[in-house]
């Protein structure tokens, strides 16, 4: 499933926390957003991973989840190039 996470986490520590956590599952895009594509099994690790460290009374954390049609239909202007998502383990 491709997945774009947005995140507002206003603690650094916290926030450098959850983007490592990110990172090892999908490319950083801008500030707060990734792109991710992962088995069932890869976005329940990761959901668990980001709930160890999230603080839901003061942190926001947001999953976008994007058919095959609608990620065809994503158009970037600038930016690092996509990598291959095959890279990513969790």
């Amino acid at each position: 499933m491709y997945i774009v996470v947005s995140y507002d986490i206003p603690e650094d520590k916290r926030r450098t926390k959850i983007h490592s956590i990110l990172k090892s599952y999908g490319q950083w895009m801008q500030y707060s957003v990734f792109e991710c594509n992962l088995s069932d099994t890869q976005y329940a690790k990761l959901r668990s991973r980001l709930s160890e460290v999230l603080k839901p009374e003061c942190d926001s954390i947001r999953f976008y989840f994007l058919c095959a049609c609608c990620q065809g239909k994503v158009e970037r202007i600038g930016g690092e190039p996509l990598r291959d998502n095959s890279i990513f383990f969790a």
